[in-house]
């Protein structure tokens, strides 16, 4: 714009010259309308949608948006789909800072106007990009289709045009200052409020109807669908083969007859881990995570034979005070990220992990989120 700012002190004196101006105006503001470059971004759910205005059903192409840019130096839209979590945030504003000015962002989908329904019993989203940056315009829905998409860049165009000019350039916003908590609650208020209003200007209405008409009945009768009656199914348990269970028994005598898994000492851990994969071959690792159970804790290990698709959970118990187990990343290399999100969520260390630190959550995050006592300042609760 650097030139355009200069255009109406030369030309605004001079006879007609601000109807040049003017002109000039409306060219650039036309041009920048129907040429925003989003940024090819997506934090969730909306991201898809986001992805579908761009295909050839939708054709976001007809606005003149076609052009997603991998690089926010080479993007002036910054197309917010879907979730923000805290831990993001830093990144996002990272990004809207590297993209220059005139530059704008749209906030795509009730999850990132107000942190949609997420926002309750968690501590990790944000209630609304707003809060991080200045959002030119809203899009709501759960998520939003490319429809929605597309009005919110035929308002973001009339904004351009309407309100942006040589005399009065292109300003970057701010962000809304404060959460204010609990926006549903206050949105659900406001409904009752507006409903009162809405039966009090009724009322008159309706008295006068049934005075009219007082042998007047409804023939609208509600009917229920019919009810479709299913078999019952049994209920079949998954069960670890027998040569697998009668194997592991040998090794380990104190191991019950399991359906489902096997518990397994804390001192037999790394022992058991490494006799599933080279005895057993149980050579994929599924997944570690664990329970708390108030009083102490499960690590839970489930492994899988690729050869025939056998499937053993096995879990080891510790106790709450001192939460510590041997790491398994020297039998599964795999368990590294596992772990750390064991770490992460409930603050059990595993010995001998090559790098234990947290990997969902900042580094000096107070607290371990899943466990049950967990308590923070910004969960909102659901009565």
């Amino acid at each position: 714009m650097g030139i355009t700012n200069i255009a109406p002190k030369i030309l605004d004196p001079i006879p007609g010259g601000k109807y040049l101006v003017n002109a000039m105006d409306w060219v650039i503001n036309w041009a920048r309308a129907n040429s925003l470059w989003p940024l090819t971004y997506g934090t969730s759910c909306c991201a898809i949608e986001m992805m579908s205005s761009s295909m050839a059903r939708y054709d976001i192409a007809r606005f003149g948006s076609e052009v997603f840019r991998a690089s926010p130096r080479q993007a002036d839209l910054f197309i917010i789909a879907g979730t923000v979590t805290r831990k993001m945030a830093p990144a996002l504003v990272a990004l809207w800072e590297q993209i220059p000015g005139p530059k704008y962002a749209i906030a795509m989908g009730a999850c990132t106007i107000s942190g949609g329904p997420f926002v309750y019993n968690n501590y990790s989203v944000v209630r609304g990009a707003d809060l991080l940056i200045p959002v030119d315009v809203f899009v709501p829905g759960c998520p939003p289709r490319p429809e929605a998409l597309f009005h919110g860049i035929l308002e973001l165009r009339k904004k351009i045009c309407k309100t942006e000019s040589s005399r009065t350039p292109w300003q970057e916003g701010k962000p809304r200052e404060k959460d204010e908590g609990d926006r549903w609650e206050a949105a659900r208020k406001t409904w009752e409020d507006l409903e009162k209003i809405k039966d009090e200007e009724m009322a008159e209405a309706r008295a006068q109807f049934k005075e009219k008409n007082p042998e007047y009945k409804s023939a609208f009768k509600p009917t229920r669908p019919p009810k479709e009656d299913f078999p019952d199914v049994p209920y079949v348990a998954t069960s670890i083969a027998n040569v697998a269970l009668q194997t592991i028994q040998q090794k380990y005598p104190y191991v019950a007859d399991a359906a489902e898994n096997v518990c397994i000492k804390k001192e037999d851990w790394i022992e058991f881990a490494n006799f599933l994969k080279t005895e057993l071959n149980y050579d994929y690792l599924i997944d570690i995570t664990a329970i708390d159970w108030n009083d102490h804790f499960d690590v839970v290990l489930q492994v899988m034979n690729l050869s025939d698709g056998n499937k053993i959970f096995a879990y080891c118990s510790i106790p709450r005070d001192v939460p510590e187990i041997q790491s398994l990343t020297a039998i599964y290399p795999a368990a590294e990220w596992k772990e750390r999100e064991v770490y992460d969520m409930f603050g059990i260390s595993f010995e001998g992990h090559p790098d234990l630190r947290r990997i969902f959550t900042e580094e000096n995050f107070e607290g371990w989120p899943l466990r049950k006592d967990f308590a923070h300042p910004h969960i909102l609760k659901r009565d």
